[in-house]
């Protein structure tokens, strides 16, 4: 049987009395507390967030909600600024305007010791695995418990063993990035993620690069996420065909703005001209306001 490890703290990691190094966020209750309908509370909100770099304008302004326990998957062409809003998230970037909310808290005014508290919470899956080719598989894994947790070696030996069992890399731990295929490096970076026992994982194009079958296994894996373990998800990806199968909601990029929110139902019956141009591949369609 696969266990979670339990979060540490007798007030489960959440509320201002469990990180008083944290400056807590006064909530707006001009923003929606619910997405969209859902029952679940929101975990992570992006307000009116702008950001550039020089005088490239990235993000002009975008809004997002993940509720708890769903998972969100942003879409939109290469280079628009999804990943860039993955980096708020974890307080890599700081917005130039906006808030960027998690469990409440303000990501840009958290100090050092609350931005570790933070990303002990949230997992990352790199776009291409990120795995250290010197390191084994196992040790990969680890990283984050011997860097994160106070945890004896027999203890981290078997999390990673728990990790590796979950993503389906059984008796793999003391291979080399070298020695795995494609989809299998994505699977070794998804159990780094996991190991920690995140509340939150970032996938940062996680099928991007594999074929159609192990497409297919990174999904059915990121779905047992959601469903056996409840984590909150915030996938960044190009790849409809994985967002209509993964994500409770679907938030379209367009100009630095969410041009759509919804339902992957709602997302193919949208009348938007934009939005079919993209998840169709109508170049026209999607570029014809521009022009």
């Amino acid at each position: 049987m696969l266990l979670r490890v339990p979060h540490q703290g007798g007030c489960g990691g959440r509320g201002p009395e469990c990180h008083p190094h944290r400056r807590h966020l006064v909530h707006d209750h001009s923003l929606p507390g619910r997405f969209l309908g859902s029952d679940a509370p929101v975990s992570i909100r992006l307000a009116d967030v702008h950001k550039a770099f020089g005088k490239k304008r990235i993000l002009k302004g975008f809004s997002l909600e993940v509720p708890e326990g769903q998972t969100v998957a942003i879409v939109g062409p290469s280079g628009i600024g999804k990943s860039v809003t993955l980096k708020h998230v974890v307080g890599l970037l700081t917005p130039d305007e906006g808030t960027v909310v998690v469990d409440e808290l303000s990501v840009p005014d958290l100090d050092r010791a609350g931005l570790t508290d933070l990303r002990r919470r949230v997992g990352f899956v790199f776009q291409f695995a990120a795995l250290f080719d010197s390191m084994t598989v196992g040790d990969n894994v680890a990283m984050a418990l011997r860097r994160l947790a106070d945890w004896d070696p027999p203890r981290i030996t078997a999390r990673v063993m728990e990790c590796l069992e979950l993503v389906e890399l059984d008796g793999m731990s003391n291979r080399y990035p070298s020695q795995l295929s494609g989809g299998q490096k994505k699977r070794a970076g998804l159990a780094r993620a996991l190991a920690p026992s995140p509340r939150y994982i970032l996938y940062d194009e996680p099928t991007t690069g594999l074929d159609p079958v192990t497409k297919s296994v990174i999904d059915r894996l990121i779905l047992r996420m959601r469903d056996d373990l409840g984590v909150t998800g915030l996938m960044v990806t190009h790849d409809m065909t994985s967002a209509y199968r993964v994500a409770d909601r679907i938030v379209l990029l367009h100009d630095g703005k969410a041009r759509f929110v919804g339902s992957p139902e709602e997302v193919r019956a949208a009348p938007d001209p934009v939005v079919q141009g993209f998840v169709t591949g109508n170049p026209a369609l999607f570029y014809g306001e521009a022009q």
